[in-house]
């Protein structure tokens, strides 16, 4: 199988344990931070480990795994869970992007290692019965002429309590570079741990919708716990829209709970149970995302692509901005075929300075574990 897909990408050739890794609960500001904009630079950006397949610091040929992408995490209780997207069993040594046998849609990983510096070393999978990376959401896998589905992608994954929460695109054709189209983007529950999942056949959005991507974050508003979940639609060239749920599994699991921020009014958030209110938060050409709250900046970050291009980071003053000019943690030069760089608040350094994020290569079409050095303007 050879997915000319997301990737053929190249067209543009905290500190503390959180709930989850793109975000977290303490000391997160959900109104409007004083001040501006503090981030001066991104700099020191260091490859520092291979997570997957030949030559990774995991043995990942073990559970038949011999390439695979995404690896957006998140953490819950003392394990973090990296979550990969389509991945393969069995590649030839110089194979390019997504292509080989035994292809599966995603798979999950888990590890307890809360020491970035080094890479992170997985202590388990999730495995089927023969003892393989498990596709805990089964794709149809048919072909890429725009009538079936093609793959299911695994966007974000969160837990309340002791559910854990999949988010999904389900996609039905792959186009040119960094475009793509879904049929919709969903949810599925899993109560055991990862084991198993149901997909939750209530709780689905348009696939032409903004919310067919996600990054999440859980935060409390005013003694509210809530989810907040900024997403975009299918593709590399989206903008970002903002919704909320209350982080309680009846909330998760009905769709007329969920808010869409729709706007400011006198300076305050307004929120709306329409997703045709959903408003622009930033309108900058977006891929795969994910966000958090810096404790050294005392703001947001939101890491991503810029049209399909360069690495970005963003700063932002509230969860629905203003944000940032972009700042570039690496371009297609600089690592050709890079996309999804992903954060988690679990990992990081230096009270915060450094930042590790995950970024996948589609030219091995393996994930790779960076760092990269925050600087205040006028300071570090």
């Amino acid at each position: 199988m050879d997915l000319t897909r997301r990737g053929l990408l190249a067209a543009g050739t905290v500190a503390s344990l959180a709930t989850a890794c793109s975000g977290g609960r303490g000391g997160a500001a959900a109104s409007p931070v004083p001040g501006g904009f503090v981030l001066g630079s991104v700099d020191g950006v260091t490859r520092v480990a291979q997570l997957t397949g030949p030559g990774a610091i995991n043995d990942t040929a073990s559970v038949l795994l011999a390439g695979a992408d995404l690896g957006h995490m998140t953490t819950v209780g003392e394990r973090t869970w990296f979550v990969f997207g389509d991945n393969f069993g069995i590649r030839d040594a110089d194979a390019f992007g997504g292509t080989g046998e035994v292809w599966k849609s995603n798979c999950l990983a888990w590890t307890t290692d809360d020491d970035p510096t080094d890479g992170i070393t997985f202590d388990g999978w999730v495995l089927d019965d023969l003892e393989q990376v498990k596709e805990v959401l089964p794709g149809d896998h048919k072909p890429n002429d725009q009538v079936g589905e093609v793959t299911k992608i695994p966007t974000q994954l969160f837990a309340v309590d002791e559910t854990m929460y999949l988010a999904y695109m389900s996609v039905t054709h792959w186009g040119e570079p960094g475009v793509w189209e879904t049929d919709h983007a969903g949810l599925a529950r899993s109560t055991d741990d990862g084991q198993t999942w149901e997909i939750l056949e209530a709780v689905t959005w348009p696939g032409e919708s903004g919310f067919v991507q996600l990054a999440q974050v859980p935060l409390t508003v005013d003694g509210v716990d809530w989810i907040y979940l900024w997403g975009i639609p299918a593709g590399r060239f989206g903008e970002v829209s903002l919704m909320r749920v209350r982080a309680q599994p009846a909330a998760v699991e009905e769709l007329s709970s969920y808010e869409y921020f729709a706007g400011e009014v006198d300076g305050e958030a307004t929120w709306s149970t329409d997703l045709n209110d959903a408003v622009v938060v930033l309108d900058r050409g977006t891929a795969e995302l994910s966000v958090l709250w810096s404790s050294h900046l005392e703001r947001w970050l939101l890491a991503s692509m810029l049209d399909n291009g360069s690495a970005v980071l963003y700063e932002g003053l509230s969860p629905w901005g203003p944000w940032s000019e972009p700042h570039e943690i690496l371009t297609q030069a600089d690592t050709p075929g890079l996309y999804a760089p992903y954060l988690c608040p679990r990992y990081v350094a230096d009270d915060g300075r450094r930042l590790f994020f995950t970024l996948s290569i589609w030219g091995p079409y393996q994930v790779y574990w960076y760092s990269m050095d925050l600087r205040r303007t006028g300071g570090d």
